[in-house]
């Protein structure tokens, strides 16, 4: 007989749900929580391999990860959602909002206006969330 792996009982699911949980707080859960009913095999992956491993690496603080994904989802120019929770948990680890004005307005060089634009817009709606609460 077969036995399933339960990923729950994995190390690196455990360092994962951890790390999503300390970056990301409430907003990444909610991500995850929304796949369960379509996709629960995905959740599992992105617990385990960017959280679990990636982000858990020690080579750089949370704070310069969190400011690369900004910058990188920014540029893409097509994942405000996405933008969104991470400008979250730029704050979450110590990034002030002036900084975060900042990693995005440089995206225009990169990207281009349009991507640095939206990233703009993603960023007061985060705040406005955050004065909110």
């Amino acid at each position: 007989m077969q036995q399933t792996h339960n990923p729950l009982e994995s190390t690196r699911y455990r360092r994962g749900w951890e790390k999503l949980r300390e970056i990301d707080g409430a907003a990444g859960e909610r991500v995850i929580e929304s796949l369960a009913d379509i996709a629960p095999d995905f959740a599992r992956y992105l617990i385990e391999f960017p959280f679990g491993d990636i982000y858990s690496r020690p080579q750089l603080d949370l704070k310069s990860r969190e400011i690369g994904v900004v910058a990188v989802l920014t540029a893409l120019g097509n994942a405000a959602p996405q933008l969104k929770v991470h400008i979250h948990g730029a704050l979450n680890v110590g990034c002030t909002r002036e900084e975060v004005v900042e990693i995005i307005m440089q995206m225009a060089i990169y990207a281009g206006f349009p991507a640095a634009l939206n990233g703009l817009f993603a960023a007061k709606a985060v705040f406005a969330e955050r004065d909110a609460a």
